[in-house]
């Protein structure tokens, strides 16, 4: 028994919540590497993108709410989720044409776009604190669990309950969903096959009659799907804080960077490295190890290799580590 409450404390504090934030972490990594790969730059307004995609999303919601628009047990989130998509993939065409387009047809140094995003990053972040405010916001409705703690009890007799929250299990359907659905874009449609032409030879893609501005806009046009979704997903599983959206930037950076920046495959893969990584170097493996010492026995520490305030540092620390000795990921993506 001692064993089995082991294993459900892992799944309740470890596994699920980890799964569900790897899921996230995926769905972002894929629209920086998307970027990457075929408009080749690192875009640092990514995170601020999210922001900007889950406000629409959280406006929408309360507008439903407020109509009596619901959808019973599941979030009424998901009912708003295409109009943030639509709107931000407007914003995302918008910033296109009035930046980026400019130094893309100057033929621009990376880095040049590097610095362009940063401006547009900080300018999303002011709109989004300006449009929601800095205060954290909740706006998720319809049924909080999927399996409840005290029903999982009374059917298994276990110490322990495990829990299993809506937004978790949507998370991860979305997420799969969304990932299938990309894959089978890229590699099953024209357009998608001349998205990655135009990836791996620009020069030739051109030669071929691929039109740049339209893989340009379908680039957008996806990652502004990716990046709403990846926010709303995270907003309803945790809360929606301006600035915390910011502070994703990192992981999502270095989820893709260590699967591979520029492979689609790797950016999923590093999203659920660096989830599992943060949550399991912060998390205090006391009573796990209680219930598979001796009987009676507690460990006398918390078990915790770092403190959750520095989770982030993980994440660092796993990108440093791969940058110095693997810079092209895990599935050998574009060296950086």
């Amino acid at each position: 028994m001692d064993i089995l409450n082991a294993i459900v404390v892992l799944l309740n504090f470890v596994i699920i919540p980890a799964t569900a934030y790897g899921a996230q972490l995926a769905l972002g990594a894929l629209g920086v590497t998307l970027i990457y790969g075929i408009l080749r730059f690192s875009n640092f307004a990514h995170g601020d993108t999210m922001a900007f995609g889950t406000m629409i999303v959280i406006l929408c919601t309360w507008g439903l709410q407020a109509a009596g628009v619901t959808l019973g047990p599941l979030p009424t989130a998901l009912l708003a989720l295409p109009v943030g998509i639509a709107l931000t993939a407007l914003l995302l065409m918008g910033t296109d044409r009035a930046v980026y387009r400019f130094y893309r047809r100057q033929k621009a140094k990376p880095v040049v776009y590097v610095i362009a995003s940063l401006g547009v990053m900080f300018i999303m972040n002011g709109i989004v604190r300006f449009i929601i405010g800095v205060d954290d916001q909740r706006f998720d409705d319809g049924e909080r669990f999927l399996i409840s703690v005290r029903r999982f009890r009374d059917l298994t007799g276990l110490e322990e309950g495990l829990g299993i929250r809506t937004s978790q299990a949507i998370t991860v359907v979305v997420a799969l969903i969304a990932m299938v659905a990309l894959f089978w874009f890229l590699n099953r449609t024209r357009t998608g096959k001349s998205m990655r032409a135009f990836s791996d030879n620009e020069d030739l893609a051109l030669l071929s009659g691929i039109n740049p501005e339209r893989v340009v806009m379908i680039t957008w046009l996806i990652v502004a799907a990716l990046a709403t979704t990846a926010g709303t997903l995270y907003g309803l599983d945790k809360a929606f804080k301006p600035f915390t959206y910011f502070q994703l930037l990192l992981p999502i950076f270095a989820a893709a960077i260590v699967g591979g920046l520029g492979n689609p495959v790797g950016a999923i893969l590093g999203g659920f490295l660096i989830a599992f990584s943060e949550v399991g170097v912060t998390y205090a493996f006391r009573k796990v190890v209680g219930y598979l010492g001796p009987e009676g026995w507690e460990p006398a520490g918390m078990m915790q290799l770092l403190s959750t305030d520095y989770k982030f540092a993980v994440s660092f620390t796993i990108l440093l580590i791969v940058l110095l000795f693997r810079p092209t990921g895990i599935m050998k993506g574009k060296t950086i």
